[in-house]
């Protein structure tokens, strides 16, 4: 199999989706510092945001915990706690308080058996091992020519697909939910809520972005198994 067929599938497709990944990796970053200078009229923080979505919700056993990084932000369903970054926790700005929401939001779907998420959580540990070993797998196989071994590698990769697929709708209900609590309750005013939308629509994105990038990498190997067949 020539060389040049795998550089021209690379070209083709695993490029524009990176960069298209770059790009809002970009985006959502400028996008929560911009809303980082802005504070809420109300002054609340981001750690009591998260807990009045909870409260809303009627969750009263997730705690919220402050963590080191930038945009580290997650909820974390074996310990049941909401981990919030330094620039989340204590933070007034309408982009920290956007963000909280958007995590509380994620312990709601696990509170109320939101049925994605379950399906997520379920398939994360093989994907886990997929993303690691699915396409060295099948590169192997077209090295030493083996189909199974070929297919096996794309099967694992495929799950990875899947898992970021099926992440979609987990992290845009996650947003509805905080959208929708901030509008009820008045977390926000209407201008104000207007940019947490943004910020969480730019995060979305990503997620967007890397389930691009990797039906892009899958559709790469499987042109490339399929020309070295016909080879």
């Amino acid at each position: 199999m020539p060389i040049y067929w795998m550089d021209y599938y690379y070209l083709v497709l695993v490029v524009p989706a990176f960069i298209f990944a770059l790009i809002a990796q970009f985006r959502v970053k400028s996008t929560f510092a911009k809303y980082s200078k802005q504070r809420s009229q109300r002054g609340i923080t981001g750690q009591e945001a998260a807990r009045r979505v909870l409260s809303h919700y009627g969750i009263n056993d997730v705690a919220i915990e402050m963590v080191g990084g930038n945009l580290t932000d997650h909820y974390d369903p074996r310990s049941n706690v909401i981990r919030l970054s330094r620039d989340v926790y204590s933070s007034t700005s309408i982009a920290a308080i956007g963000v909280a929401c958007h995590e509380a939001g994620h312990a709601a779907q696990h509170a109320q058996g939101y049925s994605p998420i379950k399906v997520r959580n379920a398939i994360l540990p093989i994907c886990n091992i997929g993303s690691t070993i699915g396409i060295p797998l099948a590169m192997i196989g077209l090295i030493f020519n083996s189909a199974p071994l070929v297919s096996i590698g794309l099967l694992f990769y495929a799950l990875v697909a899947v898992f970021q697929f099926v992440t979609l709708p987990v992290e845009f209900n996650a947003s509805r939910r905080a959208i929708k609590v901030i509008d009820e309750t008045g977390i926000l005013h209407n201008d104000e809520a207007d940019g947490a939308k943004r910020v969480l629509t730019a995060a979305a994105m990503t997620y967007i972005a890397a389930l691009a990038v990797s039906i892009a990498n899958l559709m790469r190997m499987i042109l490339i198994t399929n020309s070295n067949r016909r080879d």
